[in-house]
């Protein structure tokens, strides 16, 4: 990979046939293309819903606990930390590939797709995720609409991924009627994909880090190979659906593990699940043994200030260490040869997992947080149970479907909704198109519809 293409300003869907782009606004040094990016991100709908989705602790009265949206904004300023102090040297190394890019560019780019790294998490956070995957295996509805797709359409239900929901939302689902949805430029959209895979894959196993997971549906397929070859991404050689990663998409996976594994337990003490004493000693082992910020403590009143300090020294400590990570191997990463996250290669990689431990040991598993986390697993797998026939019988008779399903198809949005005339309505795009709309729900909202078609709630005669 070349760092001149990687950091392309093409936006995807605004590129014609003779390669020229004209719908792109040209760069301005007061507000670049990136920082576009960045802008589109931040004002679309998908990014605003992050607000009443779960991070750990879902529907919490308590306003000090973070969100998704919370959570995202945190990992971007993460990131553009990471991307500037990378792209600083980085413009150094390579005087001739990036003449025409500032440091400041590359802290744009992983600040946007940190800030959507996100953005495609269904309710109740990755137990959301699971409950989907778990009613395409076992709902006997769904069971009989997966006979009727292939093995590439089946793995995005079964393997459902909050990754690959983020590219359909930036790329299709934000701004329907543009193609390329958002229209991002391709390097954020390779640098936000972290995961640069279809979700089935024929040949060899693949091994690392970039491929644990599926990053790309199989019907947006197209859009990601339009990115890929914007920015000259590497393709595996024993697989025609997945690449090697874009470089910067460690430095957003880097950033949202210092973000949650080190917020979580400023989180976790705040709220009672750990003490002062285990959270000051977890966040202390980040940092040198001989640090000073350790002797500022005692001059701190407040333990929970002090956890908050604690918690800016450890992010500042981590953040330096993944940037000189990233460029003591930034050779092999361009050349498709390491595939491990930078957080694993750190010298306090260990005290760093005994962070996740923590949150495992005591957090994760809090009663409020499994309590909620089980009946929003039981709210997603009803509400699929209960569209899905409506959304079929509507496609499929239209006007002579039943009264049931003419009166509840009101309550979902026109855009998910395909007709049996429609040419895209086969069996695999309905069951996408509900996927959308589902996933797409906050927590509130979701319980409350749950609460409304099943009779639990009525509003009040």
């Amino acid at each position: 990979m070349s760092w001149n293409r990687l950091l392309t300003p093409q936006r995807l869907g605004t590129v014609d046939r003779t390669g020229a782009q004209p719908c792109a606004p040209a760069d301005d040094p007061l507000r670049t293309n990136y920082q576009r990016d960045f802008d589109r991100i931040i004002f679309c709908s998908a990014f605003r819903r992050l607000q009443d989705k779960t991070q750990v602790f879902p529907l919490s009265k308590i306003d000090y606990v973070r969100t998704r949206l919370t959570h995202s904004l945190e990992a971007s300023s993460i990131g553009r930390s990471l991307g500037t102090q990378v792209g600083q040297t980085l413009i150094e190394r390579h005087p001739h590939d990036l003449k025409d890019t500032q440091a400041a560019d590359i802290g744009s780019i992983c600040a946007a797709a940190c800030l959507a790294h996100d953005i495609g998490n269904p309710p109740f956070g990755h137990s959301g995720e699971e409950a989907i995957r778990h009613w395409a295996r076992t709902s006997s509805y769904a069971r009989g609409y997966l006979t009727q797709l292939n093995d590439y359409e089946q793995a995005d239900l079964l393997a459902f991924e909050g990754n690959a929901q983020g590219f359909r939302i930036v790329t299709r689902l934000q701004n329907p009627d543009n193609t390329g949805g958002l229209q991002l430029t391709c390097a954020t959209l390779a640098t936000f994909s972290k995961y640069p895979r279809t979700a089935h894959l024929t040949g060899p196993t693949l091994s690392g880090v970039s491929v644990k997971k599926h990053g790309v549906h199989v019907a947006d397929f197209d859009l990601f190979a339009q990115v890929a070859q914007a920015t000259h991404l590497i393709p595996h050689t024993d697989h025609t659906h997945a690449w090697h990663r874009h470089p910067f998409a460690f430095l957003v996976e880097a950033a949202d593990d210092i973000a949650y594994r080190v917020i979580d337990i400023e989180d976790g003490y705040r709220l009672g699940h750990l003490t002062y004493a285990t959270a000051a000693e977890a966040l202390s082992a980040l940092l040198p043994a001989q640090d000073p910020a350790k002797n500022r403590l005692q001059q701190i009143r407040e333990p929970k200030d002090r956890i908050e300090f604690l918690r800016a020294k450890a992010i500042s400590h981590l953040t330096q260490q993944a940037a000189a990570c990233f460029l003591d191997q930034a050779k092999l990463i361009l050349q498709g040869q390491l595939d491990q996250p930078l957080c694993d290669q750190l010298d306090c990689r260990v005290q760093l997992d005994e962070l996740l431990k923590l949150a495992r040991t005591h957090i994760y598993c809090a009663p409020e947080v499994v309590e909620i986390q089980a009946a929003g697993f039981r709210v997603i797998g009803d509400l699929l149970d209960y569209f899905l026939p409506v959304i079929d019988d509507v496609a499929r008779q239209g006007d002579q479907a039943s009264a049931h399903s003419r009166m509840l198809i009101q309550l979902i949005p026109t855009q998910f909704i395909l007709s049996q005339d429609d040419p895209a309505a086969t069996p695999y795009t309905r069951l996408l198109h509900l996927t959308d709309f589902i996933s797409g729900m906050t927590d509130s909202y979701a319980v409350a519809l749950y609460k409304k078609v099943t009779g639990i709630a009525l509003p009040a005669g």
